[in-house]
């Protein structure tokens, strides 16, 4: 019995996938983007670079993988240093920690299109993306003023650290046929941290970063 349903899965799959004319098929795309982190005393600009491969299993339905690197945002924030102890001199210290912070980030997840197909030839398309990333940032912490930590507690640490986040990615784009397999396309999407993985180094953790991004770029179907 498990053999026969065995097969006949395999059957099924098979002529539908003969039945689809172009699938399953591959294409690559490659673009740049504008990132900004919308998250309150964490806020800035960034440009990075995304690559993403689409692998289509039907007119309508495909599977995503992209990799995304950013160049550094930069920000700065006012926090004060308090005292460890009643008798310290003074009981705090205000300074300003100027932050750089960049990321590179990994996603997995499923590629609908509403609109078109991904060998569409003429019109256009529209498409959406939703799936799970993991984001790797490196933030590096520069204070106004030396602060001794065995005298006071300091809100984040300076220097250099790395953390991690889990995110849930969510993108909306249209894509334009240019000819000869190659599409234009124009892409965005928002990056929601789903974990905190609370860092010293980091001034706000809850929910952060939270980021957007618009993109444009080439994709070329195989």
């Amino acid at each position: 019995m498990q053999r026969t349903a065995a097969i006949s899965v395999f059957l099924f799959l098979l002529v539908s996938f003969a039945s689809a004319q172009y699938y399953p098929s591959f294409s690559l795309s490659t673009g740049l983007d504008l990132q900004r982190s919308f998250k309150k005393d964490q806020q800035f600009w960034a440009v990075g670079h995304t690559t993403m491969a689409n692998f289509h299993l039907s007119k309508k339905e495909g599977i995503y993988v992209w990799f995304s690197y950013y160049s550094d945002g930069k920000f700065d924030d006012a926090v004060t240093a308090t005292a460890k102890q009643p008798a310290t001199i003074p009981q705090q210290v205000p300074y300003t920690n100027s932050t750089r912070i960049r990321f590179k980030h990994f996603s997995l997840g499923w590629k609908h299109y509403f609109k078109g197909a991904p060998e569409a030839e003429k019109g256009w398309n529209l498409y959406g993306n939703a799936g799970l990333g993991l984001m790797l940032g490196r933030v590096l912490n520069t204070h106004s003023v030396i602060i001794d930590t065995a005298d006071y507690n300091l809100p984040l640490l300076p220097g250099k650290a790395n953390f991690k986040r889990l995110t849930l990615d969510l993108g909306l784009g249209v894509e334009f046929p240019i000819g000869n397999d190659f599409f234009i396309y124009g892409e965005s999407k928002v990056l929601l941290p789903t974990t905190d993985y609370p860092s010293p180094y980091i001034f706000i953790n809850d929910k952060a970063p939270f980021t957007a991004s618009a993109a444009v770029g080439l994709r070329l179907y195989f």
